[in-house]
């Protein structure tokens, strides 16, 4: 019995180790666009991946229609990595369905890589 719950807390211990590998904070190059509310702007990744951006550092506006390297925090950034795990997990088994990202990010910085997007 002990040894069951003792394969139970490594097999645990391991699969949480996997969501902490990604970083928190992360660098997504894309086009930035207006989002949903004054303060919210989509980031549309050259991956494919989408991120509802805000931010009480940067002043986004000015970039909004410019292509652009952000780099923030990651809201919730355990659970994220968990989901992108299952989904890369769902990818090597075959699964056909779209693996882009989707995410929340407070942006602490902005380098605008080209005046518009592609």
């Amino acid at each position: 019995m002990k040894i069951k719950l003792l394969l139970c807390v490594i097999l645990a211990s391991c699969t949480f180790g996997f969501a902490k590998e990604k970083a928190e904070v992360r660098d997504i190059t894309g086009c930035l666009s207006r989002g949903d509310s004054a303060k919210e702007f989509l980031l549309t990744g050259n991956d494919g991946s989408t991120w509802e951006v805000r931010s009480s550092k940067v002043a986004l506006a000015e970039h909004v229609g410019h292509t652009v390297t952000a780099t923030g925090v990651v809201s919730n950034a355990t659970a994220h990595n968990m989901k992108e795990d299952a989904k890369d997990a769902a990818k090597d088994s075959g699964m056909k369905k779209s693996d882009t990202e989707h995410g929340h990010m407070k942006i602490t910085d902005v380098k605008m890589v080209s005046e518009s997007c592609k």
